[in-house]
């Protein structure tokens, strides 16, 4: 039997068991088990192995990187090219595009990748339309813009949701705050700072025992389900935020026929309408902050910062710079508002914030 066979069946177990107290260990160790089962399926060297062509391997350049994910034909290349220099090419049919077209747009200084990935189908996670490997390239991007057709947009984002899911993306949202900590002994040992209303002590016995986990320390700081906690057992999951678009708002009279129960940005990419909106969107959900650079003895460079993200320490900074500077740093010095003085002497770990002027002092 097949693993998508297997995950079946442990999902139709699921689907058939009544969820009360005498069932919660058996349902934590059905979903244990599919979540093990999912991570054979988006592991790597799967991908690798089933690309069967070129066209995926994209080198991250500027300063982040946004994956353009839809289903096929809701104008997605045409956005592309709208919105940077790219020329993906478009056609009133499905599946145009079969490999991932990078461009580059230009805003407010900085220079942000963009890619246009082939239409995501019901089914991608499991390698529908080449699906592992599209949804592979959008694990590691900075943000996910999903378009939708106005005409069937949340039908739409509720497939893509799903698939993403079942890739281990989360979208919009944070890790959990929980803690798992093996011991050599002492069996479980549960804490929380919080009430937990979402499992029981038997679930998250029944989920590291799958795991073979039978000593740990566990701490909650989070209200979260059996599958929150799988997520952090699993340890492979990506957080990544979203912006969704809802495209061919000029078919549709200017607005979507019902409202929906998401947050987009109604675009025409086809006739160019509301683009300005949707740049600055893309830049204010990267949060990109500035940091100058300044040599001994002169003056910040005010005329081209440094556009990095938010939560950028010292040492990120020198990975930027030179890849060997990390091993020929000293100390830095920092003026702005991440320190109390100015200037304050910091290590590679100090967190930077918008507008730091920053000196490094090598050994």
């Amino acid at each position: 039997m097949g693993m998508q066979e297997r995950i079946r069946e442990f999902e139709d177990e699921i689907k058939k068991t009544q969820v009360n107290k005498a069932t919660e260990f058996h349902l934590g160790q059905l979903k244990a088990k599919i979540a093990k089962l999912k991570r054979e399926l988006i592991s790597p060297h799967r991908i690798k192995a089933g690309k069967g062509g070129g066209g995926f391997d994209i080198k991250k350049s500027g300063d982040a990187t946004v994956a353009i994910m839809g289903l096929p034909s809701v104008g997605k290349s045409t956005l592309l090219n709208k919105i940077t220099h790219a020329e993906s090419k478009t056609a009133a049919y499905a599946f145009t595009t079969l490999k991932c077209i990078p461009g580059i747009l230009e805003y407010n200084k900085a220079k942000i990748q963009v890619l246009d990935l082939p239409g995501i189908i019901e089914g991608a996670k499991d390698g529908r339309g080449r699906g592992r490997e599209v949804i592979g390239v959008a694990r590691t991007a900075d943000l996910l813009m999903i378009i939708l057709d106005a005409a069937n947009a949340e039908k739409e984002y509720e497939i893509i949701k799903r698939e993403l899911y079942g890739f281990g993306i989360r979208i919009n949202s944070k890790p959990p705050d929980v803690v798992v900590r093996k011991t050599m002994k002492g069996g479980l040992v549960m804490n929380s700072t919080v009430k937990l209303t979402k499992i029981s002590e038997r679930e998250v016995q029944a989920v590291l025992g799958e795991y073979g986990i039978y000593n740990a320390d566990v701490v909650f700081r989070n209200d979260v389900d059996v599958d929150g906690f799988i997520d952090v057992v699993e340890g492979n999951r990506v957080y990544i935020p979203v912006i969704i678009t809802v495209n061919k708002i000029d078919l549709v009279g200017g607005k979507v026929g019902k409202k929906l129960p998401f947050d987009y940005i109604p675009i025409s990419a086809e006739k160019g309408q509301n683009l300005a909106a949707l740049k600055d969107a893309i830049y204010q959900k990267l949060d990109f902050i500035n940091i100058y650079t300044k040599r001994r003895g002169e003056k910040a460079d005010i005329e081209e910062p440094m556009i990095l993200r938010r939560g950028v320490t010292v040492g990120g900074v020198c990975g930027q710079l030179h890849r060997d500077l990390k091993k020929q740093f000293r100390y830095a010095l920092v003026w702005g508002k991440s320190v109390k003085h100015q200037p304050q002497r910091v290590g590679l770990e100090h967190v930077l914030a918008d507008d730091d002027i920053l000196q490094i002092i090598k050994r």
